[in-house]
């Protein structure tokens, strides 16, 4: 017999936005705030970590779903007019910044929280159907199995608002071809669902409407199947597990057939103007090079003009930056990109272009960002070095303690 249960909230006293309950044996989370396309609070991130941490070490849980309420998204990120009303409010005092959730203690707790997602030791399943950026892809992009739909929408979309893409993406991007990367990191293009899966940011790609019918089938299927047991008794340690395969026919419909994906045939375009050893204005003078040729195809002329655009209207300095973040966690591990990338935020947030970005495209929607330099040229090696300093000794900084890692 199913069941189906609710999980108290680990903070009641809180307006909660976070829908909980447990149906067979699987945690199911819904983050509850679709007016704001279920941005995080710092509140959010806070209570899913609790969640989380009870949910390990429950042997009543098997496996865990995120999923986002309202149909339009998953998570479109962390509050931005929130870190920019705290950063520019120069009267307000540290308490009641802290007290309003702040912005560097939310960084705080939600990288924890996403750390926290990337080594769960039970299967975590992310439903990213519809708009998932940047706060949504450091949730989405530790689970064990992403699903994503012809309605999802994806990127990591921060160099245009003066930040560098985060929560986990200088790991989470470096496991594709650097080029890829790249252009991911630095455009913050939007993938389809389909162009998730070329680019390993997603492992499945289904209809909408089959997610209707998930609950269903997990109630026909998953307490009579034996891999369950094995979850039950904490044997899940890998991603090809029967197990997870068990779950993954959940959310399969039959039939499923992957639509077909643009940034296929763009891989060779990327890999052309994209490379390791390019800078970015090296790029944009390729891109530029390119687009001066008479004879193009109009959709190889169009992803040029887009990827100029980008490249020539977002952030100098933290296209720059992003680059080198990018290529350095290459060769990181996750809690070392974690601690790289809480320092980039707090000095681009404290000192950068993030303020100014958010004013140009979310306060007044002007669209005229006024960065500081206001060119690639103007950006040198020793600014980039600046914000990739950290700004606390290592016996301060604010992860030092992310579990199995060292400074």
């Amino acid at each position: 017999m199913s069941t189906s249960t609710s999980m108290p909230s680990p903070t009641p006293d809180a307006a909660s936005n976070l829908l909980v309950r447990v149906f067979n044996g699987v945690l199911i989370v819904t983050l509850d705030r679709p007016a704001a396309l279920n941005a995080l609070s710092l509140d959010m991130v806070r209570e899913l970590a609790l969640l989380l941490e009870r949910a390990r070490t429950d042997s009543r849980i098997a496996a865990v779903v995120l999923r986002g309420a309202g149909g339009k998204a998953f998570c479109a990120g962390g509050d931005v007019r929130m870190f920019y009303e705290v950063a520019t409010n120069k009267s307000m005092q540290p308490e009641d910044a802290a007290r309003q959730g702040g912005w560097l203690p939310f960084f705080i707790h939600e990288y924890r929280l996403d750390y926290a997602i990337h080594t769960f030791p039970k299967p975590i399943v992310a439903l990213m159907d519809g708009i998932t950026m940047g706060g949504g892809m450091g949730l989405a992009q530790g689970a064990a199995l992403r699903v994503v739909t012809e309605r999802s929408k994806i990127a990591m979309p921060e160099t245009r608002i003066g930040m560098l893409p985060d929560v986990g993406a200088t790991h989470f991007l470096a496991r594709m071809p650097v080029e890829l990367e790249l252009y991911l990191g630095l455009t913050g293009v939007t993938l389809t669902g389909a162009d998730a899966l070329v680019a390993g940011l997603a492992d499945l790609c289904v209809p909408a409407s089959s997610l209707d019918g998930w609950e269903a089938r997990l109630e026909n299927g998953w307490n009579s199947s034996p891999p369950v047991l094995d979850l039950l008794a904490g044997h899940w340690n890998s991603v090809s597990s029967p197990s997870l395969t068990a779950l993954r026919d959940v959310f399969t419909p039959p039939g499923n057939v992957t639509p077909p994906s643009a940034l296929t045939g763009q891989l060779p375009w990327i890999t052309r103007h994209f490379g390791e050893r390019q800078s970015v204005p090296q790029i944009v003078e390729t891109l530029r090079a390119d687009l001066a040729q008479d004879a193009l195809p109009p959709e190889q002329r169009h992803w040029l003009q887009t990827t100029l655009d980008a490249l020539t209207s977002h952030s100098p300095t933290m296209l720059a930056v992003t680059r080198e973040a990018l290529l350095r966690g290459r060769n990181m591990t996750l809690a070392d990109s974690f601690r790289m990338e809480i320092g980039i935020v707090s000095r681009t947030i404290g000192e950068g272009d993030f303020c100014e970005g958010v004013r140009a495209h979310l306060i007044d929607k002007d669209h005229q960002p006024r960065w500081l330099p206001a060119t690639l040229a103007e950006v040198d090696d020793a600014r980039v070095r600046h914000y990739l300093t950290p700004p606390w000794e290592p016996h301060e900084h604010p992860l030092r303690t992310l579990v199995g890692e060292t400074l």
